[in-house]
């Protein structure tokens, strides 16, 4: 019998939140060539329908969007629902969904603070919760969970991104340690510096970004969204059933150098 490939995804499902641009659309678009089912979650009609299209363009896998939003408890177990029962099942949840405040932390308002927070962090573990019963009935499950550089490193101007995204590691690890017996595993993935809407918006805002990026990054580059293709598909797929609570930069190197 031929060898099974394990990173085939065909037959499996996934819900992407954030997954209708930047680094989100670029794990979906990895996640339907290796012949994923994927649902995309947004806040955006017009971005979900432009994603829609484009993984469809790949002619592998079916594709689904949700416009969503992740505001509280009973909108994050919705969208799990709504998502398993487009294709009958769910076998994998990336939450990529996330929004920053950039100031410094003597003028970050608590609302900023608590919306960073349950955007980042708190739906993180409310979609988990929600995902957990699917992954029972599946016999498995993959959650893939999305930091930063900033899970690493201090910024003085993103303390409550820094503290969601160092926080979703620790998160991540807990649910692996929890979820193990049950065949689930439990991933992060951080993001370098990666050129999408949301790190323009940075460049514009913080002087001298672009220059540090560059001359720190021993590939002399910004990520693109698809850098993130492949190892969304490695944490998704057979190929990781034995990896679990790991946190994995993508960053061209720059938290090494």
């Amino acid at each position: 019998m031929a060898p099974t490939n394990p990173f085939d995804l065909t037959g499996r499902a996934a819900l992407v939140t954030g997954g209708n641009g930047g680094i989100g659309l670029g794990m979906v678009l990895g996640l339907a060539a290796a012949g994923a089912d994927v649902v995309i979650a947004g806040r955006d009609r017009a971005k979900n329908a432009e994603a829609l299209a484009a993984v469809e363009s790949l002619g592998r896998g079916r594709a689904a969007a949700i416009e969503a939003d992740l505001a509280g408890e009973a909108a994050c177990h919705a969208l799990v629902r709504e998502a398993a029962a487009r294709f009958g099942r769910l076998d994998v949840l990336i939450h990529n969904a996330g929004i920053t405040k950039r100031v410094m932390p003597e003028q970050l308002a608590l609302a900023d603070w608590n919306a960073v927070l349950h955007t980042n962090l708190t739906a993180a573990l409310l979609l988990a919760q929600a995902a957990y019963p699917e992954f029972l009935k599946a016999g498995r499950g993959k959650i893939v969970t999305i930091g930063s550089m900033m899970s690493i490193f201090g910024a003085p101007y993103a303390a409550a991104y820094a503290a969601s995204k160092g926080g979703i590691v620790q998160l991540t690890r807990s649910l692996a340690t929890a979820w193990a017996k049950d065949n689930i595993q439990c991933n992060a993935i951080l993001p370098g510096w990666i050129d999408t809407a949301l790190t323009r918006g940075a460049r514009e805002q913080v002087e001298g970004l672009n220059e540090r990026v560059l001359a720190r990054t021993p590939a002399g580059r910004w990520g693109r969204p698809q850098d993130l293709a492949g190892l969304a598909v490695f944490l998704s797929a057979p190929a990781s059933d034995f990896v679990t609570g790991t946190a994995i930069p993508v960053d061209g190197g720059y938290s090494v150098s």
